[in-house]
């Protein structure tokens, strides 16, 4: 089965969708087998769950087929899991992996260099009814200027179609109908019309706000449908009874919300924290790539305890971006834009984690932990809680006056 490379990277786009279905390919089947395709759908949806992303850790594992079959994999997850969290946080990080897609795509260069495949402005458009709505401001010049709208989609003038001064386009303008559709409140006054350049029925952006309104068309595709009924059928039994397990770890990412998330913490000691969370920082100080999960279970804990980007860094040991690694980045041609080094890849987690827009999720509890095999020495407060951050919030209690790590370290 020839996939087209787009799809791979666009499994959302409704050729993608046909394409699957022409292959005559059963989601049953692949779950019953096994098939790689399973194994990335649940990866898909684990990074989504922790980091906002459904970007494959290691891209090179997957071929085309399976990233595109691991989509439908992935709603088939998330209808299992069956929460409005779920569903939220899945569509919202397919999105947000698409949207930064779409401004590497529109760039250029970077896939002109390289021969791969890459979406133009004016097929993202196409693909979601927009190109007779969206058009680039040339210039300066107002609406009903340089033609119709939809020359943006079919002339070249879109960010990424081909033309110089499509690609450099600083400004769009956009259709107000689609603009207050896919635009939300809580982004923020600047989105409100009375602060915006509005001229005959056409809004004014910015290309990063374009892209913000892409973002939101394609969390409101991804999110269309779901959670679907997936039991209830033998095909859709023998579907929920394969991937039972995935589903109930799945679960427990949602679930921990046990202990200690609702107490204010008021100081941070990393001598008081529990035995798993600081062999986890001596691991990530010694240098070492933490696990996926390990990494995620250790900068949830740092951020529940109040912790800025900096902050973790500094206590992890984690080299600033300007000295991390190769600045040329030299040796990552496949990377798809989605590897990050490690101070880049913290801080984003951490601003993930600590936004307040968006559902949040608070570390995994010592089951959680203990499924991931990173629950390690446990002491007599581990054996009557259940929960790090519980043992940390005991533990503070238990200490008397303590010296909070950040004031140490802003002192030094």
């Amino acid at each position: 089965m020839p996939i087209d490379p787009l799809y791979a990277r666009y499994p959302f786009f409704e050729g993608a969708r046909e394409a699957v279905r022409e292959a005559d390919i059963s989601p049953a089947a692949l779950v019953v087998e096994d098939a790689p395709a399973v194994e990335r759908g649940r990866e898909r949806v684990e990074r989504a769950l922790m980091e906002g992303t459904v970007a494959a850790e290691e891209p090179k594992r997957w071929d085309r087929r399976e990233e595109l079959l691991s989509y439908p994999i992935a709603r088939i997850l998330v209808s299992l899991v069956d929460t409005p969290a779920a569903v939220d946080k899945y569509a919202t990080a397919e999105a947000s992996t698409a949207r930064e897609r779409f401004e590497a795509d529109f760039g250029g260069a970077e896939f002109q260099s390289t021969g791969r495949a890459r979406a133009s402005l004016d097929e993202v458009l196409r693909e979601f009814d927009l190109d007779g709505d969206v058009r680039p401001d040339r210039g300066g010049d107002g609406p009903g200027r340089s033609g119709p709208s939809s020359q943006a989609g079919r002339g070249g003038a879109g960010p990424g179609s081909g033309g110089d001064a499509g690609r450099t386009a600083s400004h769009y303008w956009v259709a107000l109908g689609p603009y207050l559709e896919l635009g939300e409140g809580s982004w923020g006054s600047r989105w409100r019309l009375v602060n915006r350049e509005v001229r005959d029925g056409e809004v004014r952006v910015e290309s990063a706000e374009l892209s913000r309104l892409l973002e939101a068309a394609v969390e409101r595709r991804v999110s269309e449908g779901l959670p679907f009924e997936v039991s209830g059928t033998d095909g859709g039994d023998a579907i929920a009874d394969a991937l039972d397990s995935a589903v109930a770890d799945l679960r427990s990412l949602l679930n921990d919300h046990d202990a200690g998330t609702g107490e204010a913490i008021e100081a941070v000691v990393p001598a008081l924290f529990p035995p798993c969370m600081k062999a986890l920082v001596q691991r990530a100080r010694s240098g070492e790539s933490l696990p996926e999960h390990a990494e995620f279970s250790l900068v949830s804990f740092l951020v529940a305890l109040g912790m800025d980007g900096e902050d973790v860094t500094t206590l992890l040991g984690v080299a600033d971006p300007e000295s991390d690694g190769d600045e040329t980045g030299e040796g990552s041609e496949e990377s798809d834009g989605d590897d990050e080094r490690p101070a880049e890849r913290i801080r984003t987690r951490v601003e993930y984690l600590s936004d307040s827009d968006r559902t949040q999720y608070p570390p995994p509890s010592c089951a959680t932990m203990q499924s991931y095999g990173t629950c390690v020495d446990p002491d007599e407060r581990c054996e009557r809680i259940s929960h790090p951050l519980s043992y940390y919030t005991d533990a503070l209690a238990n200490a008397g006056d303590v010296r909070d790590w950040r004031e140490a370290t802003s002192g030094e």
